[in-house]
C-alpha cells in the first residue's frame, strides 16, 4: 500500500514538471554520487579526527604517569587534580569517538541504499530506453518518474550532508538522529518506489511480447523467471 501510495505521489509531481524531451535524468544521478562521496569522505576525516585527539590525550596521560615518578610530595596534589581533569577530557572524547563511529555506520548505511538507487536507475532505464515494445510517450513518461524519484533521493542525501554538518554545529543527539532517521525513511520508500515501478515495466514488457521466442528474449533481458 505504502509503495502504491509512494508512486502515485511521484507521478502527480512528475507530470507537473515539464522536462524538455532531451533533458535526462542522468545529472541527477551524478548528483547524488557526487553527494553521497562527499558525506563519506567528510564522515571518514570526522572519525579521524576524533581519533588523533583520543590519541593525543592517551599521550599525554602516560607523560604525566611517567612525570610521577619524578614529583615531590608537595606536588603530588597537583598532580592528581592535573589527572582528574585529563581522565574527565579523555573519557568525554571516547565517548564522542563511539557516537560518531555509529553515527558513521548508519550514514554510510543510507549512503549505500542511495548508491544502490542510482545502480537500479541506471541501469534499468538503460535497458527500457532501447526496449521496443515501449513508445517514445511512454519513455518520456519513464524519464519524468525517474526524475521525480531521483529528486527525492537528491533531498534525502543532502539531509545526511546537514547531519554531517551538524558536528560542528550546536546541535543535540535527539535531532541528529531525527534528520538521521527522517533521511533512512525517505530513501527506503524512495528504494522501494523504485524497484516496483521498474519490475511493472518489466512485465509490461514481457506482456507485449509478439511470440515465444520474443517472449524468451526478454525474461532474459530483464532477468525474469
Amino acid at each position: 500500500m505504502v509503495r502504491k501510495i509512494v508512486i502515485l505521489l511521484l507521478l502527480v509531481v512528475a507530470t507537473a514538471t515539464p522536462v524538455k524531451q532531451a533533458e535526462a535524468a542522468i545529472p541527477w544521478a551524478e548528483i547524488i554520487k557526487q553527494a553521497i562521496k562527499r558525506v563519506v569522505r567528510a564522515m571518514d576525516l570526522l572519525v579521524q579526527r576524533r581519533q588523533n585527539r583520543q590519541i593525543r590525550l592517551q599521550n599525554a596521560q602516560k607523560a604525566l604517569e611517567n612525570a610521577m615518578a619524578k614529583l615531590k610530595l608537595d606536588e603530588i596534589e597537583e598532580w592528581v587534580k592535573k589527572q582528574r581533569d585529563l581522565y574527565r577530557e579523555y573519557y568525554q572524547e571516547l565517548k564522542k569517538v563511539k557516537a560518531v563511529v555509529a553515527y558513521y555506520f548508519r550514514i554510510k548505511a543510507i549512503a549505500d541504499k542511495q548508491a544502490a538507487i542510482v545502480k537500479q536507475y541506471q541501469t534499468a532505464w538503460a535497458l527500457f530506453r532501447n526496449d521496443k515494445h515501449f513508445s517514445s510517450q511512454e519513455l518520456a513518461h519513464m524519464e519524468k518518474i525517474y526524475k521525480g524519484m531521483l529528486g527525492e533521493a537528491v533531498k534525502s542525501v543532502e539531509l545526511l550532508e546537514l547531519v554531517v554538518k551538524s558536528f560542528t554545529l550546536e546541535m543535540t543527539d535527539v535531532k541528529r538522529l531525527e534528520i538521521i532517521e527522517r533521511a533512512a525513511s525517505a530513501t527506503e520508500q524512495t528504494y522501494d518506489a523504485l524497484i516496483s515501478f521498474n519490475q511493472e515495466n518489466k512485465l509490461l514488457s514481457l506482456s507485449r511480447a509478439r511470440n515465444e521466442f520474443d517472449a524468451k528474449v526478454v525474461k532474459s533481458l530483464y532477468g525474469l523467471d
